[in-house]
């Protein structure tokens, strides 16, 4: 089974399972590091995630993917919390950290780069609107590779 479909699969099946717990699902990863396979659940929730948190969505999801089955080679599964600089995935992520530092990678250039670092200022339409070096860039959603918060200290 192909990564991606893994990954789909997934997050069909345990999202009900995280938002009941009062929790968001922030990222799902299915990856290969050396010889072992690796579930990664990334969760979240106002006021942060605990290591409480982790064992309880753990110990849920570890149920439900035995009952299900969904991948036919064995894993270990990690549940954990996104961390300081968080992915953000969604439309919906960038107008909830509005006013936060980002990194956007994006796959074409703006402003002459493809990886801008700037103050989440709004989220127009389907347009992220970012503030970097003292310039307002618009960049359509469609066009973000990646981007991540950028902790500030």
């Amino acid at each position: 089974m192909a990564k991606t479909k893994t990954v789909e699969i997934v997050e069909e099946l345990i999202t009900p399972l995280v938002q009941e717990s009062g929790m968001e699902l922030v990222d799902v990863e299915f990856v290969k590091e050396g010889g072992s396979w690796y579930l990664r659940i990334f969760i979240d929730k106002p006021g942060g995630i605990g290591i409480e948190d982790c064992g309880y969505l753990s110990q849920k999801i570890d149920r439900l993917l035995d009952e299900k089955d969904p991948i036919p080679q064995s894993y270990y599964l990690e549940v954990s919390s996104p961390g300081i600089e968080r992915p953000l995935k969604k439309l919906s992520d960038f107008n909830r950290f509005a006013g936060s530092m980002a990194v956007i990678t994006t796959f074409v250039p703006y402003d002459g780069k493809k990886n801008i670092t700037g103050q989440i200022a709004d989220v127009r339409d389907d347009d992220i609107i970012l503030h970097s070096e003292g310039k307002e860039l618009v960049i359509p959603f469609r066009q973000v590779a990646s981007a991540r918060l950028k902790a500030e200290f």
